[in-house]
């Protein structure tokens, strides 16, 4: 006569340490779990609940100006440091994981408009309103070092003075030139005292300019004349250029897709376009409710993150219509300039109110040492999130947030005036001649003509 005996060894369950965690045994076998896609679906919707209660996105404040800050610039050696420059001529270099100003950099007369660090990390290129280009050695950010300006490193190498005040500054990805925007675009060499060459298109002026990740030679620019224009430095002429119907305030190029380019418009959205295609915009980003001041990409190339006049910083997908995150605070006031961290896990603001913020990334995400074992764990409820996010529920809990009274009824009204529009534009078109009105999409809309 056979038995069949269930036998296992002790050696399988038992703890060599008391310390050691229990061993689990499963058996993932479909046919015994009738009610998994329900047990799923209450994780997922306990996951995304857990995630708005520990969403604590702001990190700290940092201060120490005393004027509006107007321009940030990324250390892409270090990891830690981040430089500002401020309305009252103030560029500083602040350690991130302290939060506390490593070393000043005293000279400039005005406000400062424009900072960028060389691709070595070794070089600052500052330039402001006192039509002044400063080059400064980076020294090593960390707080063993005085910031009393007694040793070299707090004078510039060299001091351009030139005909015009400058709106903005920016460094080739992999080269020795600069660009800077003023009257009209300058490009120059660490070691000449004049610009190497020089663009114009037009006579208005140039509000910002940046260079493009993938090829050394190419660069955007945003003027007050609404244009946003591609220069080639190959060639003695500018390439192309698209007018829209509202300014542009900043322009950023995604460093894993260096064809596409974002601009931040004053009509408070941002508009991402292939360089090879300007009558059309690739993707439009809707959600501020007033102008769009700066906007920068994560490394990763599928996120961006923007500050605005109203006062809030948001962070939206490459290819996403609306925000996926919204930071703001009682004290925040207007936002000048924004940027990521250069390893996607932070996000830095500077606003009107003299500070500097730093904000995580994710605002849920736990901060310190993750064990591998909480690491599996969020990757298996983040994977459960994104596999039942389409329901009703769950959509609902993950794209709530909780939006300060002036922007939620500046978006009410926004939404109002959209839809009095479409219905103006229906009516108007149902009682035409048939084809007489035609329908311009979104994309195409707010842009005037494009140039080359």
């Amino acid at each position: 006569m056979r038995l069949k005996v269930i036998s296992r060894s002790t050696d399988d369950f038992t703890r060599e340490r008391s310390q050691d965690l229990q061993r689990v045994f499963r058996n993932f076998d479909p046919s015994l779990r009738h009610q998994e896609k329900a047990v799923e679906y209450v994780r997922a919707l306990n996951a995304v609940k857990l995630e708005k209660i520990f969403a604590r996105p702001f990190v700290g404040a940092m201060d120490g100006h005393i004027d509006a800050v107007s321009c940030m610039a990324k250390n892409p050696n270090h990891l830690k440091g981040i430089f500002s420059g401020s309305m009252d001529g103030d560029v500083r270099l602040w350690d991130l994981a302290t939060r506390r100003t490593v070393r000043q950099f005293p000279g400039h007369q005005g406000a400062v408009r424009g900072l960028t660090v060389s691709t070595d990390g070794r070089i600052l290129v500052s330039c402001g309103t006192d039509c002044t280009v400063r080059l400064w050695k980076v020294p090593v950010a960390t707080l063993m070092e005085s910031d009393d300006g007694s040793d070299n490193s707090s004078q510039p190498l060299a001091v351009h003075v030139w005909k015009n005040a400058f709106w903005g500054v920016d460094h080739q990805w992999d080269g020795d030139l600069f660009a800077t925007a003023g009257a009209q675009v300058d490009i120059w060499n660490h070691n000449r005292s004049q610009p190497v060459n020089s663009f114009e298109w037009g006579k208005d002026t140039v509000t910002s300019v940046r260079f493009n990740p993938g090829e050394p030679n190419l660069l955007a620019t945003s003027a007050s004349d609404r244009s946003i224009s591609i220069y080639d430095l190959r060639l003695s002429t500018p390439a192309r250029k698209v007018i829209m119907s509202t300014k542009t305030n900043s322009i950023a190029w995604n460093p894993m897709e260096p064809m596409n380019f974002t601009a931040a418009n004053d009509d408070g959205r941002c508009y991402s376009y292939d360089v090879r295609k300007l009558n059309e915009a690739k993707c439009v980003h809707i959600d501020h409710t007033s102008s769009v001041m700066d906007i920068d990409y994560s490394p990763t190339g599928r996120e961006f993150v923007t500050g605005s006049y109203d006062r809030s910083v948001r962070i939206f997908k490459y290819n996403g219509g609306h925000s996926r995150e919204i930071y703001h605070t009682k004290r925040m006031q207007r936002v000048f300039c924004v940027k990521f961290s250069c390893d996607a896990s932070y996000i830095i603001s500077g606003s009107d109110d003299t500070n500097l913020r730093l904000w995580k990334a994710k605002a849920s995400e736990q901060m310190g040492v993750v064990l591998p074992r909480e690491r599996k764990r969020h990757e298996y409820m983040e994977a459960v999130k994104n596999r039942y996010k389409h329901l009703k529920e769950v959509r609902r809990i993950d794209r709530h947030r909780h939006l300060p009274k002036p922007i939620y009824k500046a978006s009410r009204q926004i939404r109002e005036m959209t839809e009095s529009a479409r219905r103006k534009e229906e009516r108007r078109k149902a009682h035409s001649a048939p084809g007489s009105i035609k329908n311009k999409q979104l994309r195409t809309k707010r842009i005037v003509r494009e140039v080359e």
